[in-house]
């Protein structure tokens, strides 16, 4: 069995849940206090304000994307690439994850855009390995900004991969590049 969940975590839980259900325009404080079953006063302890609450959802989906990054690269022996196949295999995972990212900056965006200046923060340094990465940075880019579509396309629904097949041999084609296989 897991771990039990932090209020904290509910909170954000409730949140992601609140907005994928409900819409963006929903995302009060009040409704996910409501939603996470717990008094206005205990959500506004852990986040004081709506500004708050989105820069914790930001921060909690962007922490555990670069935490699955680095997970993927501690599986793999040190090679040339390897941090841009860990990041196309993130990007590739669960839409779950996609979709909770998705909704997290959708309600930053409607809000307010210099909440993703955190954002900008962890592709600038995502972007850095890449380059230091042992391959070719133009590959190694290409890798990041090809995954960084597909997480586009899906989250916009901007004819997104749904053939299973065509998915995988996508990302199968940006492993091979990040190995130095394919140009």
């Amino acid at each position: 069995m897991g771990a039990a969940k932090t209020t904290r975590e509910a909170i954000l839980e409730a949140a992601y849940a609140l907005i994928q259900n409900e819409g963006i325009g929903r995302l009060t404080l009040d409704a996910v206090a409501e939603q996470a079953k717990i008094s206005k006063g205990g959500l506004l302890y852990h986040f004081p304000s709506k500004e708050a609450l989105i820069e914790g959802m930001i921060d909690h989906l962007f922490k555990d994307f670069h935490q699955q990054i680095e997970n993927d690269i501690s599986m793999e022996p040190c090679s040339p690439g390897k941090w841009a196949r860990a990041y196309v295999r993130t990007a590739f995972l669960s839409t779950e994850q996609e979709l909770k990212i998705s909704v997290g900056l959708l309600a930053a965006l409607v809000n307010k855009p210099e909440l993703l200046e955190p954002v900008r923060r962890y592709y600038e340094g995502w972007q850095e390995r890449l380059e230091r990465d042992g391959i070719d940075p133009g590959a190694a880019t290409i890798c990041r900004l090809a995954a960084d579509g597909l997480w586009f396309a899906e989250m916009f629904g901007l004819a997104p991969l749904a053939n299973r097949e065509l998915r995988e041999r996508v990302q199968h084609l940006l492993i091979s590049m990040s190995k130095g296989e394919a140009r």
